[in-house]
């Protein structure tokens, strides 16, 4: 094994434990919200894809607190890498405690601009309500992941996660049936797991911060400048989620077993896309060491053999994902119509997997190389690119578990090879490897 390959797989392989947390959150609820029923089923959906939506552009926080902090890290400034550290958990807990308190008061609101009506509805509301004071911990556990990350520490936030992951299942379990809340204790259960982890990582890089002699007061300089070097990778995330609410849109709109097989069939795909999204994070920490040191070369190299990883990687996760897409079905259903639908999806989902370990690695490579700007506008293209496919599943696509195939042909097959294209056209040249602190 190369040097290269040790590099990569050292951060990648600890990487992956932490990356699974949140979709194994996310699969944990299914499965136990789906033995409540349809209607609760379909509800996590909504909610579901709200919250993520919410976490998910927020994701700056721990993707350009990786590059930045790598990049210091690089130079040789220790110190200045983790005042970066210190400056994001600020800005994560700020941004918390506003989206907590928004999200509880707008959950009807957001709910129901996904179409959701009746019983699906009120689960939907009821998720969300109670998952939201979660929100402040799942912000600081991105901007310290970003952190420790930047300093190539992988190996903390598995830790982390996979004491959340068990704790969260215990928790759900607990409060849905032991206590008998129903929906509502497993985005109870969720949200004091969120704020515990969160609590654990920011820990970890406060301690640091002070072995280093870094500030650990807000400075608001600090997390002005956070924020606007995360704005583009905002704009870029907010692109991904306008795409995703759009296909659960589609989803609602092909009826209530589509969007319930569509809650199984994200939540799978969200797992893989964050297994595969591991060698994009060795990516991201490593490009960014490479081009602080001004080392060019070495960030091209990892360049191509994260690119192969990505790729064999999305090949063997593809033919796991579709040779068991029956007995997934099974275990997240009792309705032989759902089985059918979700079936279908993953076998969809599974055929697109090696482009989208190609699509995340180049992501990866493009977010440690702070190339922010460009991956805001592809964002945009790519959308503009997915819109209307993604419109005509939702007219002419028959309800159920075929359309629910056409869905995932659309988001999965369409939007991924454009995104495929604009990124890798980019990497192709030079302008995305720029050295330097």
């Amino acid at each position: 094994m190369s040097t290269v390959d040790r590099k990569i797989l050292a951060l990648a392989i600890p990487a992956l434990g932490a990356l699974v947390a949140e979709p194994l959150f996310v699969l944990v609820d299914s499965a136990v919200v789906g033995r409540l029923g349809t209607d609760e089923l379909a509800g996590l959906s909504l909610a579901s894809t709200v919250l993520l939506t919410i976490v998910g552009l927020c994701v700056f926080l721990a993707y350009a607190t990786t590059a930045a902090v790598a990049r210091r890290t690089g130079a040789g400034d220790r110190a200045g890498a983790l005042q970066l550290g210190v400056d994001g958990l600020w800005l994560a807990t700020g941004l918390g405690v506003v989206l907590a308190v928004t999200t509880w008061a707008l959950a009807p609101w957001s709910v129901e601009l996904l179409g959701a009506q009746g019983e699906v509805a009120v689960q939907a509301v009821t998720y969300l309500r109670w998952s939201a004071p979660g929100l402040p911990g799942m912000l600081l556990v991105l901007a310290a992941t970003g952190a420790l990350r930047g300093m190539l520490d992988t190996r903390t936030p598995l830790v982390v996660a996979a004491s959340g992951a068990v704790v969260n299942a215990v928790l759900n379990i607990t409060l849905v049936y032991g206590v008998g809340m129903g929906i509502a204790g497993s985005g109870f259960g969720t949200a004091l797991t969120q704020l515990a982890m969160g609590a654990a990582l920011v820990a970890v890089v406060v301690r640091g911060a002070r072995a280093a002699g870094a500030t650990l007061s807000p400075a608001l300089g600090g997390i002005l400048g956070h924020a606007r070097a995360g704005l583009p990778l905002f704009i870029r995330t907010l692109s991904l989620r306008v795409a995703i609410l759009l296909t659960v849109w589609v989803a609602t709109g092909l009826g209530t077993v589509a969007l319930a097989g569509h809650q199984v069939v994200h939540a799978v795909w969200g797992l893989i896309a964050f297994a595969l999204d591991a060698l994009a994070i060795a990516a991201q920490a490593l490009v960014g060491h490479a081009l602080g040191a001004r080392d060019v070369d070495q960030a091209r190299s990892l360049l191509r053999r994260t690119l192969q990883w990505g790729v064999g990687a999305g090949a063997v996760l593809g033919l796991l994902v579709g040779l068991g897409s029956g007995l997934i079905a099974v275990a997240f259903s009792e309705s032989g119509d759902v089985r059918h639908a979700v079936t279908l999806g993953l076998v969809v989902a599974a055929v697109t997997m090696p482009l989208a370990g190609w699509v995340f690695v180049l992501d990866g490579v493009l977010i440690g190389a702070g190339d922010g700007t460009f991956l805001a506008w592809a964002g945009l293209a790519t959308l503009a690119v997915y819109v209307p496919v993604a419109l005509a599943v939702r007219a002419w696509a028959p309800p159920g578990a075929e359309g629910l195939a056409w869905l995932w042909a659309a988001f999965a097959g369409v939007f991924m090879a454009a995104r495929a294209v604009t990124t890798g056209l980019r990497a192709r040249g030079e302008r995305w490897a720029v050295s330097g602190a």
